[in-house]
């Protein structure tokens, strides 16, 4: 192959967690029982939030978006995974290794920004309740969800439109179990600066500031329930914010475990063991953490599925 021609790329391996052979069939069905808890989960708070018109409000509009993103963005990865343990294959196309890229960049940030709306959303509520509905409207709300969309598209283009321009010589293995766009980076032998400013540049931007502002909702939340004098209130106005702020940090010290671990062992190996945590393990815990210590959510699945045993019954 030569270099600088990357026409004649078929595709990059995927070297994934381990080569044992012993091994795979307990990762197969661990990978898969995640996959499966992850997308019945999510679907079920869609399900719960669609089906009660109680729950047609702007925090559950938000977690319906949250839960069909966390669906898409584990869809992205560990289908393709799981495909691959099954037919013994390591092998992911270039088209479709550049696919995978814009997907998973796609639903990572979105991720990012609905934390960051949900994080608004939680402000609005308990700084400036009396205000809350003429505030947090269902055009606002779409519209913040448009913007959301469009810039993650937006940016997703832009880093995938960066990596086509990369071109690779003989090592073409990618020790991940997915493609991932600092992993393939590094198996260029053409120039990356560009790449590396634009990943840089996106990651201060699009992952930074939305931090930024999920850390300035937050002091100001604290500092309105400090405000509050009985500690009925407190509790009330801090309760509603449990389940987001939990979802929060497991996201964000996930993600920043993964580079860290990465920066202190130097160790590709153990950055894909990492990324499990955000990739997998975060989207399958999200619909937990909101559904067990939600009233309103376990009364919208009961009724729901109290109505079609019902409806059952009678036919």
């Amino acid at each position: 192959m030569e270099p600088g021609n990357n026409t004649q790329i078929s595709g990059f391996l995927l070297l994934g967690f381990s080569e044992k052979p012993e091994l795979q069939l307990l990762i197969f069905g661990l990978f898969l029982t995640m996959y499966l808890i992850t997308v019945c989960g999510n679907l079920l708070i869609i399900l719960a939030v669609s089906s009660d018109s109680l729950l047609h409000t702007p925090m559950y509009f938000f977690l319906c978006n949250l839960s069909f993103v966390d669906i898409c963005f584990t869809s992205t990865t560990i289908p393709k995974m799981l495909w691959n343990i099954q037919t013994q294959s390591k092998v992911i196309t270039y088209e479709g290794c550049i696919t995978q890229i814009y997907f998973l960049i796609l639903f990572a940030v979105l991720d990012i920004f609905l934390l960051t709306v949900m994080a608004y959303d939680r402000f609005v509520a308990i700084c400036h309740p009396l205000h809350y509905t003429v505030i947090m409207n269902h055009r606002l709300c779409g519209l913040m969800i448009l913007v959301s969309w469009i810039m993650c598209i937006l940016n997703s283009l832009l880093q995938s439109l960066t990596a086509l321009r990369l071109s690779f010589c003989a090592n073409l293995e990618i020790p991940h179990f997915f493609c991932e766009l600092n992993q393939m980076v590094q198996l260029a032998c053409s120039d990356t600066f560009l790449n590396n400013v634009v990943m840089y540049f996106a990651a201060i931007l699009l992952g930074g500031g939305p931090f930024a502002g999920i850390l300035y909702s937050y002091s100001k939340i604290v500092s309105c329930i400090r405000g509050i004098s009985s500690a009925q209130g407190k509790y009330k106005a801090f309760s509603t914010c449990v389940s987001h702020l939990s979802v929060v940090s497991l996201f964000y010290c996930t993600v920043l475990g993964v580079y860290l671990s990465s920066a202190a062992t130097h160790s590709s190996h153990s950055s894909a063991i990492a990324s499990v945590m955000y990739t997998v393990v975060t989207p399958m815990l999200n619909p937990f953490i909101y559904s067990l210590r939600n009233k309103d959510i376990k009364k919208a699945l009961k009724s729901f599925f109290v109505k079609e045993t019902t409806k059952l019954s009678q036919h």
